[in-house]
């Protein structure tokens, strides 16, 4: 039985955050064509991760910089590791590459690190993305590492451009996969059955977290529009700064974790997403369509989706222009109902279950042309070779240094 060893920056979860039910989709996948997974992390299991046990999926808890997992390599000899997201390949990438040369190596992205920083940099000095932002640390780090794996997933075809024309990524070593869904809702909610206005978004997220300032700075003007609607505000890790912005007397309320974000989306008129910046796909975004839920965000929101013309909901970037959308579509029924059915229309002509093929196929065809697909590689064999060399040293003399300060401990108890 050929084995996926998934290396997780977080437990996924997918009812926090996109990223997770992404995580879970490809995670089932590999189960689907009958592979053995295993999916290991350093990180602390959360109160909202999903039971992977319960899809077949085996857990393992890893330690970072311990020579422990080298003898769990060779044990498990797996067929494909993949790293959750470029840091994760950063730790680990080097011990895969001593114990298992073999394994094909998968970088999923998520989203590019080093465009979100970049977004969120420019935001701070409220000024336009620059050459310069995008050509920091962040950005030389996740490069080498999509140029150290065999094959890495881009969630977004505008990222995926960015990579092919202004880093020069070679397109062999990079495959667009975005969300899929195996099915589509035949009925959906309509109009008079739903109240109120909605986000939803993991407050750990910066993003999601300016998106709530500035929503609690447009509400004041909307609520005078629309004075008997509400806005419920959804999502996991709300910090005590998020719960002084409830203020239910003006129809302003915090709700925090959701259950199920899906019911949520359907029982709302609208969904707010003014992202002021982000990278990827937004799964919220995603998931109203799915909900039949209009949606109103920025372009960076719409980023990978659809276009601002045929946004199922409204596309806007300055304060007045998003108040005006909300209203328009908060009190239009047709207009509501058009975007309503453009919104299943995008979603699946976007995300229908031949993007998980298309993936599989690509996967395939890289695992059966390994070594030659290897050899038009030199720049991540060269870049692996001095990664190799560096952090190996650099995780033994941490790993030698934990175990003195253990031993320090344990004679002086």
């Amino acid at each position: 039985m050929q084995t996926l060893l998934v290396l997780g920056y977080v437990w996924p979860e997918p009812n926090s955050s996109a990223a997770g039910w992404r995580m879970l989709a490809l995670l089932k996948l590999f189960r689907q064509k009958g592979w053995r997974v295993i999916f290991a992390s350093p990180a602390e299991p959360g109160p909202h991760r999903v039971d992977l046990p319960s899809f077949g999926i085996e857990e393992q808890q890893v330690q970072l910089n311990d020579s422990g997992l080298e003898h769990q390599l060779a044990d498990w000899q797996p067929t494909v590791v993949m790293f959750d997201r470029f840091m994760l390949e950063e730790q680990f990438g080097w011990r895969v590459a001593k114990v298992c040369p073999q394994a094909l190596r998968l970088l999923d992205t998520e989203d590019l690190h080093f465009l979100r920083q970049a977004r969120h940099q420019a935001f701070k000095a409220g000024r336009p993305v620059s050459a310069t932002d995008l050509l920091g640390e962040t950005a030389q780090r996740e490069v080498a590492a999509i140029y150290r794996c065999d094959l890495s997933l881009i969630i977004s075809e505008t990222e995926l451009q960015l990579l092919q024309h202004q880093f020069s990524l070679p397109a062999a070593l990079l495959h667009y996969c975005p969300f899929w869904f195996e099915q589509f809702p035949t009925e959906l909610t309509d109009f008079d059955s739903r109240r109120h206005l909605v986000f939803i978004g993991n407050f750990r997220h910066e993003p999601n977290w300016q998106t709530v300032l500035w929503l609690k700075r447009l509400w004041p003007q909307l609520r005078q529009r629309l004075p008997q609607a509400e806005l419920h505000i959804y999502g996991a890790y709300p910090p005590p700064k998020a719960s002084q912005l409830h203020a239910p007397k003006q129809g302003f309320h915090i709700k925090g974790w959701a259950d199920d974000s899906a019911q949520v989306l359907r029982d709302a008129r609208l969904l707010l997403a003014p992202l002021p910046f982000g990278a990827g796909l937004k799964g919220k975004l995603v998931e109203a369509m799915l909900t039949g839920t209009p949606s109103i965000t920025t372009p960076v929101g719409a980023e990978g989706i659809a276009g601002s013309d045929d946004w199922p909901g409204a596309v806007a970037e300055q304060d007045q222009q998003l108040i005006e959308a909300v209203v328009a579509l908060y009190q239009e029924r047709e207009l509501w109902r058009q975007k309503q059915q453009l919104g299943l229309v995008v979603a699946q002509q976007r995300f229908g279950p031949e993007q998980a093929e298309r993936f599989w196929q690509a996967l395939m065809q890289v695992l059966e042309n390994l070594p030659a697909h290897r050899l038009h590689n030199f720049t991540g064999a060269m870049l692996n070779l001095h990664h190799q060399r560096s952090t190996q040293y650099m995780a033994q003399w941490i790993e030698a240094k934990t175990k003195l300060a253990a031993l320090q401990q344990e004679k002086s108890s």
